[in-house]
């Protein structure tokens, strides 16, 4: 039998036995050349079997080459991505800075993609407390942790060609039971039914766009978000949160079922993942339904809070209706503090570019704003300001991927030589 699986490499079509053939031919004349060398006498005769010894070598070489990109063109991840670009990858790429990007929503995703280019050692510890649109209904009907963050994160982090991460992104738009579903919350949904745990869902689903890093849940507990407002008045439900319009007061979470008596604790995972960490990043993204669902756990705030690492808070660049209106730059900061610990990051990134005026009246239509970015109270509070031009107006006024991410690593490289002197 072994014999008999040994001989599957001479099968037609394996595309290996010609590289074969190609470095024996190399081999026998490196053996042909050298043997004449030693026997011939004449000066005339031993240049001529030099000259067949190095045209075997190059010939072995040549085979041996061949038969080497056959073997790894087989195991590229997707057919025509360059051997370079694997090579770089995971070279290169693997030796990067541990970084641990905290938050939900695009906000999360967006800065994701601009991280990626740095280092493959990303985590994104992700919020399940969503409750809107597609993720609501299946937690409803299928009691799952939110699906819809997870999935925009390992988009964000995909090596899949584009036409993969539209697939996970596509949402069902005719009439029918599917109207309003997103395809990658369907398949995260029906991984989760087929293994029976959320968590080896994601891993499955990460897979399957052959991402760039790690995508993580906070938390493993069913859970559902619960806003406590200024007057005293409380909803529970991510979605429902903003609707009220009325100032928050605090959020935290709660268990789907009460009932069960279980303890709301972090994924293991995460609280590793944070310890490691060389850089963490907290948001962008709704600084109430996004970014404070994964640091309202105990557990986690105490890890980063411990962690030597470089914490830095993205501040959103709007403000959000029925969240954060009229909110300064410094106020987020002072939110994110009163609901954690002071200690919780010592850099905060805001943005100072003003979007052009036509952009601005869409977002005035919805009453979002421009944050303004007060860097001097933020620094009279003792924490780093980076004011920059980071977003991006293409089409809506977002954080710029890239811009960011080369504001936060160059913020880590300069902290890196002040700690070292």
């Amino acid at each position: 039998m072994k014999i008999l699986k040994k001989l599957k490499w001479l099968y037609p079509g394996i595309k290996i036995k010609r590289w074969i053939l190609l470095g024996a031919s190399g081999i026998g004349l490196v053996i042909f050349g050298a043997a004449r060398f030693i026997g011939d006498k004449a000066v005339w005769y031993k240049a001529a079997d030099a000259l067949v010894i190095l045209v075997g070598i190059a010939v072995v070489v040549s085979g041996v080459r061949s038969m080497v990109q056959s073997f790894i063109s087989v195991f590229l991840p997707y057919p025509g991505e360059e051997l370079v670009d694997i090579v770089y990858k995971k070279r290169y790429l693997e030796k990067g800075p541990k970084i641990v990007a905290i938050g939900g929503g695009h906000g999360l995703s967006t800065l994701l993609m601009g991280l990626k280019e740095y280092t493959t050692n990303l985590i994104a510890v992700v919020t399940v407390a969503d409750s809107g649109g597609s993720t609501g209904r299946l937690r409803e009907e299928f009691d799952v942790l939110a699906p819809g963050d997870i999935r925009n994160c390992i988009v964000s982090l995909a090596d899949a060609p584009s036409l993969m991460g539209e697939l996970f992104q596509f949402r069902f738009k005719k009439d029918s039971e599917l109207k309003g579903h997103n395809f990658g919350n369907l398949f995260i949904t029906a991984m989760t039914q087929l293994t029976g745990d959320f968590k080896k869902a994601v891993e499955e689903s990460s897979k399957v766009l052959a991402i760039r890093g790690k995508v993580i849940p906070s938390t493993l507990n069913n859970v559902s978000l619960v806003a406590e407002y200024q007057d005293g008045m409380t909803v529970v439900g991510e979605a429902k949160i903003p609707e009220k319009e009325t100032p928050i007061k605090r959020v935290y979470l709660k268990p789907v079922h009460p009932e069960a008596q279980e303890k709301i604790s972090p994924t293991p995972e995460a609280i590793e993942a944070i310890k490691e960490a060389e850089i963490i990043v907290i948001g962008p993204g709704s600084l109430y339904t996004s970014i404070l669902p994964n640091l309202v756990i105990k557990e986690i705030t105490k890890a980063i809070i411990e962690s030597p690492a470089i914490k830095v808070y993205v501040c959103n660049v709007m403000t959000q209706h029925g969240e954060t209106d009229k909110y300064r730059a410094s106020d987020h900061l002072k939110a994110l503090i009163k609901h954690t610990h002071p200690k919780i990051v010592n850099y905060c990134i805001v943005n100072n570019k003003i979007p052009k005026t036509g952009l601005l009246e869409k977002y005035r239509q919805e009453n979002a704003f421009p944050t303004e970015a007060d860097v001097a109270q933020i620094r009279r509070r003792g924490y780093k300001a980076i004011g920059g031009n980071i977003i991006n107006t293409a089409d809506f006024i977002r954080h710029d991927p890239h811009k960011l991410a080369r504001i936060i690593m160059n913020a880590f490289r300069r902290e890196a030589i002040r700690r070292e002197f």
